[in-house]
């Protein structure tokens, strides 16, 4: 109950904070690697990216944002598998859209939506641990950016999870 709570107030306070500051993607990603060395040691993750962009936005959502989705990529996965988790970013005059690819179990399509709303969990806490509440997390966050986030996945295959973000992001 005590996580249930604390996870509904950290979503209540996403947006709170509207100082912009430049993010450089590739530098949080390095401290996100140092900050779950544990982790990805314990499960052998790798975890690929390169030239992301430095990006206007809120720099403590951004950094949950990829933590989540980090997170997620190594949680759901096959016992068996090591995780392999790319990130990429491709932009142009209005956006940059994000891609963080896995290899996990996957999601079927008609889940698709589904799971970035609140408490919604597509499997049993005996399964997988969590609260259901983190893509909620990563919706809420990418559009107080005036983004979008959405996964294609295939259930064995692995899913991507992208999102975008404006080049020029309106502080409210």
């Amino acid at each position: 109950m005590k996580y249930l709570i604390t996870g509904l107030l950290d979503y209540s306070r996403i947006g709170i904070d509207k100082t912009m500051a430049p993010i450089n993607c590739n530098l949080l990603l390095d401290e996100l690697k140092q900050d779950l060395d544990v982790t990805i040691k314990a499960t052998e993750a790798v975890i690929v990216y390169d030239n992301l962009p430095i990006i206007n936005g809120y720099p403590l959502e951004i950094r949950q944002l990829f933590q989540n989705l980090i997170t997620n990529a190594i949680k759901f996965r096959e016992r068996h598998k090591k995780p392999v988790i790319n990130i990429s970013a491709t932009g142009n005059e209005k956006f940059w859209r994000f891609a963080v690819t896995d290899n996990g179990i996957g999601i079927e399509a008609k889940f698709a939506k589904k799971i970035f709303r609140l408490f919604k969990r597509l499997h049993t806490r005996d399964v997988y641990d969590g609260n259901g509440i983190g893509l909620a997390h990563c919706k809420k966050i990418i559009e107080s950016h005036g983004g979008e986030i959405f996964v294609k996945s295939k259930p064995g295959a692995g899913s991507t999870f992208y999102f975008t973000i404006p080049i020029k992001v309106k502080s409210v």
